[in-house]
């Protein structure tokens, strides 16, 4: 008599489809690293390759995490930027120690802390792609324009102690990143070679003028 095998079952011993858009177990339990190696991983990818080429599965792969769990932590391309952005200033803790102190030395501790952001290596790179994803993408212009102006500016004027408080913090930024444009991307001299030092000293009192003086 023969023996026939028994058949084996593909069924049981297949692992269940994953369900689009949810992370799976493992990933949704490695909660927190998980998210800041997104986040790192986003502020690379969009450092080295620009807001159009960035993408959501790019994002997930140098993170080495499923995309499904890039979307659940921060939905669209767009968020994910808007988190990179916020993670390279971190305003809550930068603004306090600015904002604070004596109101006749704030425009040079703006400038100073503005400038050590941007000579800073660790954080010039991710500033530099932000900076040229908004000059070339009008998505990523509105993230940065929501950024500035809701979670730096608005925090900003709600100090200040002058007419106009909003328009003048407006003014202020578009100070710095005219500076920022001409020194970091276009690299225009002599301002491209100055010392910081300088910069700030100079800076300082239109800054000053700006949210400072009634």
């Amino acid at each position: 008599m023969t023996e026939h095998p028994e058949p084996t079952s593909t069924t049981d011993d297949a692992p269940a489809p994953r369900r689009r858009g949810r992370p799976s177990r493992k990933a949704a339990s490695e909660g927190p690293d998980a998210r800041t190696r997104i986040l790192e991983a986003a502020r690379t990818e969009f450092a080295e390759r620009g807001y159009d080429k960035t993408s959501i599965r790019g994002i997930a792969k140098a993170a080495g995490v499923d995309a499904a769990l890039v979307h659940h932590y921060f939905g669209t391309k767009d968020e994910v930027f808007a988190a990179a952005v916020e993670v390279t200033f971190e305003p809550a803790l930068v603004l306090p120690a600015v904002l604070g102190g004596d109101p006749d030395g704030l425009g040079e501790r703006l400038a100073r802390f503005f400038l050590s952001v941007w000579e800073d290596p660790g954080t010039r790179t991710p500033l530099l792609a932000i900076l040229r994803s908004a000059v070339t993408h009008e998505a990523a212009a509105n993230v940065l324009r929501d950024f500035v102006l809701r979670r730096l500016l608005e925090r900003v004027a709600a100090e200040l102690d002058v007419p106009d408080p909003t328009l003048r913090a407006e003014l202020a930024a578009s100070h710095m990143l005219g500076i920022a444009m001409l020194r970091y991307v276009v690299r225009a001299e002599p301002l491209a070679s100055a010392a910081p030092e300088d910069i700030v000293a100079m800076v300082a009192p239109t800054l000053q003028r700006y949210l400072g003086e009634v």
